[in-house]
This record gives structure tokens, sequence and C-alpha cells, in this order.
């Protein structure tokens, strides 16, 4: 099983990236919380942590090889984690998180049910579910230190200050936009290629007025 992989970045789309490595793109699928982080880096080398699996159902005789990638050894092992609760899947997991792991591990331990419900794909009855299975199972990620760098392909790290995505993110849906619309919001600003320091430079380009 491939683990690692190091390539350029060529492409970021809605659940999946592509890596150039030699003659080849690979395909990749990411949670939403790697794919916003990678989404400034298209045109760079980057190494991210895989996984593989087969895809494909009992109904059909197409399976199909996927790899999953990661930014982290944390992201990579909560994920696994989340999987363990029973009717979420790989795909239904990646969709499902869309938040920095910590802050999905905290929700899990308060058993803040209404704030899982906020994560893509997830109701109520799969929050009681994940905090059901979950809830003793996730401290270590509570108090895990996130790494708020991008690691790159020769080890090295870069600054990109994926908290100020995050934060962001979290400013556009406490102004009431849906998860999805601050997405995509998010993406046009990272797409402009500006500085981004801080969640005010995030906001200010979002919401700048379009000149007539």
């Amino acid at each position: 099983m491939i683990t690692r992989m190091t390539g350029m970045l060529t492409r970021v789309l809605d659940d999946e990236v592509r890596l150039q490595i030699g003659p080849f793109e690979y395909q990749v699928l990411v949670p939403e919380m790697v794919r916003r982080q990678l989404q400034s880096y298209t045109g760079q080398e980057i190494t991210l942590r895989t996984q593989e699996y087969y895809e494909g159902s009992q109904m059909s005789n197409k399976i199909i090889p996927r790899r999953i990638g990661f930014l982290s050894e944390l992201d990579e092992e909560f994920f696994e984690l989340f999987c363990t609760v029973e009717k979420i899947g790989t795909r239904k997991a990646l969709r499902a998180l869309g938040r920095p792991v910590k802050e999905i591990a905290s929700a899990i331990q308060r058993q803040d049910a209404k704030w899982l419900t906020t994560l893509p794909g997830v109701g109520k009855q799969t929050a009681d579910q994940i905090i059901a299975t979950l809830k003793t199972k996730v401290t270590k990620f509570t108090v895990a230190v996130e790494p708020g760098e991008m690691p790159m392909a020769d080890g090295t790290q870069v600054a990109v200050n994926a908290q100020v995505i995050e934060d962001s993110y979290a400013a556009m849906m406490g102004l009431g936009m849906s998860p999805v619309d601050a997405r995509l919001m998010l993406d046009r600003v990272l797409a402009r290629g500006q500085s981004l320091e801080s969640v005010q430079d995030v906001l200010n380009i979002a919401f700048k007025p379009a000149k007539s």
C-alpha cells in the first residue's frame, strides 16, 4: 500500500485533488478541511499521507481503487476513528470532516450533538451515534497541537496560515452563511492569490463591492 505521495498539486476540485508525479496525474480524495488548506498551493510540490481503499457495490461488478490524502498523522488517525461509527463510510466521513479535528473532537467530548449537526451530511441521529461511539476515544485529539504550516516535499515547512483560513470559514458561517456558501466564497478569495494575513483580510476581499 502506498502511504505517502509527493508531487505537484495541479488541481483542487470539490472533493479531491490531482497530484502530478512524473508523467502520471493521480486523483486523491481529501476531507473538506484538507481541501481548503490546499486551495492556495496549486502549482507547488507537496507531500500527502495516503490510504487506499476499493469503492464499489454488490449490485455492480465495477470496483474502483481510490486514494485518500491527509496533511498530518493526526488528521489521518482521526479519519480512521470517525469511520468506525456505524453507517459512516469513507465518502460520508470525507464530506463530514469540514472543520479542524480538534474542534470536532471537542464537540464529541462535550456531547454537543447540535454542533455536530453543522457538519455536512450529519443529522441529529448520526450526531448522537457519533457521540455514543466516540465520546471516550477522542481525548488525545482535543489536546493535540495541530500544525499551522504546510508540509512540503523536501521536508521543510512553508508558512501558510491555515488557522486564518479556518477562522475565516467559521466567521463566514457566524455571519449566517451556510457551510456550502462559506466554502465557495473562501475558494473565490483564495483563487485571487492575494496576501491573507488575518481574518479581516479575507473578509475585506470576500465582501468587497464589485466595481460598477
